[in-house]
C-alpha cells in the first residue's frame, strides 16, 4: 500500500509508547513476494535453475506454476494444506519509509525441512529469512555436512537474540545484510568486525544509494557503485534482487566485482517497477546500462552469464 505523506510527520516523539495510528492508504496492489521467492524468480529470470526451499500452505498453486514458468525448480517445497502461505502486509510513504506486519502461517513449519532432503542437488545453500529456529537448524546442518552457505539474516535480524544470529553467520561462506542489518547485527552479537571476519569467508553490505561493500580475508575490501535509478516506485524487493543477480553471477564464475555490478543491474530495475516479480529482463538493455554505469570492460565479462 502507498501512503500519501511522511510517517515522520505523524509520530509524536514524546507520545510513542501510546502511539495509535491509522493511515488512509491511496493504493492496494497484492503482489508475489517473498525473500525466497523473490531470489528464486531473479536467479530462474537469469538463466539459472535455483531450488527453492520452503513451507508453503494450500493456496501456494498459482504461484507454484508462476515460479516454475520462470525456472524455479519448486520440487523440494513443503505444503501444509491446514494453512496460509506467508505473507508480509507493508505500507511505503513518500520518503520510500514502510511499515509493515508479517503472517508467518506455513511458514512456521520450516523446522521440518532439512538439508538431507536436498543437499545432493544443490551447490550453495541460501539461508535468508523465514523461521528463526529453522534458520539455525539449517545452518548447522549445512556446518555439519561441510555444504557451502549465505547467511542472509535479513528482516529476522530484528527478531533474533544476540546467541541465534551467532550460530547463524558462524562459518558462512557469505555474509549478506544492508547497511541497517549490519549495525544492528554487530549490536546484537557484540562482535566488531574484526571478529565477524574471522567467522566468515566474505560479507556483503548493500548500503542503498551508495553502492555495495564487500570485505573478506582473500579479496580486501571492494566497493561498487550503483547503477543510476530512472525513478524510484517501490523498494521492496531491492534487496532480493540484488542477491539474486549476485549469486547468478557469482555461479558463472565471475569476480565478487562483476557479482555485485549484476546484482545492482537487478536491484535498480526492481527499485524501478512495483513489485518484486515485476521487472523486465532486457538483454541488450541490461548491457547498455552495465556499460554506461561501469564500463565496457565489465558490460562483456557480465555478457557471458546473462542468458539470451
Amino acid at each position: 500500500m502507498h501512503f500519501p505523506g511522511r510517517f515522520a510527520d505523524q509520530m509524536v516523539v514524546d507520545q510513542l509508547d501510546r502511539m495509535s495510528l491509522s493511515f488512509l492508504v491511496d493504493g492496494l496492489v497484492i503482489k508475489k513476494g517473498g525473500s525466497a521467492g523473490n531470489i528464486a524468480f531473479g536467479l530462474g529470470v537469469l538463466g539459472q535453475s535455483p531450488l527453492l526451499v520452503g513451507a508453503v500452505g494450500a493456496d501456494f498453486a498459482e504461484y507454484r506454476e508462476w515460479l516454475e514458468a520462470h525456472g524455479v525448480d519448486c520440487s523440494a517445497i513443503l505444503v501444509c494444506d491446514d494453512v496460509h502461505t506467508a505473507r508480509f502486509v507493508c505500507t511505503t510513504d513518500d520518503d520510500m519509509r514502510q511499515i509493515g506486519s508479517f503472517y508467518t502461517g506455513a511458514m512456521a513449519r520450516s523446522g521440518q525441512i532439512h538439508l538431507a532432503d536436498f543437499a545432493d542437488r544443490v551447490d550453495l545453500v541460501l539461508i535468508g529469512a523465514s523461521d528463526p529456529g529453522a534458520m539455525v537448524q539449517l545452518t548447522g546442518e549445512c556446518r555439519e555436512a561441510g555444504t557451502p552457505f549465505a547467511a542472509d539474516v535479513s528482516q529476522q535480524v530484528a527478531r533474533m537474540d544476540g546467541d541465534g544470529i551467532r550460530q547463524l553467520v558462524e562459518g558462512a561462506r557469505y555474509l549478506m545484510t544492508n547497511d541497517y542489518e549490519w549495525e544492528l547485527l554487530q549490536q546484537k552479537t557484540g562482535w566488531t568486525e574484526a571478529q565477524v571476519a574471522e567467522r566468515v569467508d566474505i560479507r556483503i553490505t548493500t548500503l542503498g544509494e551508495h553502492g555495495v561493500q564487500i570485505s573478506g580475508r582473500e579479496v580486501g575490501e571492494l566497493k561498487i557503485g550503483v547503477v543510476p535509478e530512472t525513478g524510484k516506485v517501490d523498494p521492496t524487493g531491492v534487496g532480493d534482487a540484488f542477491r539474486a543477480g549476485f549469486l547468478a553471477a557469482t555461479a558463472g564464475g565471475l569476480s565478487l566485482e562483476r557479482a555485485a555490478q549484476l546484482g545492482s543491474l537487478i536491484a535498480v530495475q526492481v527499485l524501478e517497477h512495483d513489485g518484486g516479480q515485476e521487472w523486465p529482463w532486457d538483454r541488450a538493455h541490461g548491457l547498455e546500462r552495465l556499460r554506461d554505469a561501469y564500463g565496457p570492460d565489465a558490460a562483456t565479462d557480465i555478457e557471458t552469464v546473462l542468458p539470451a
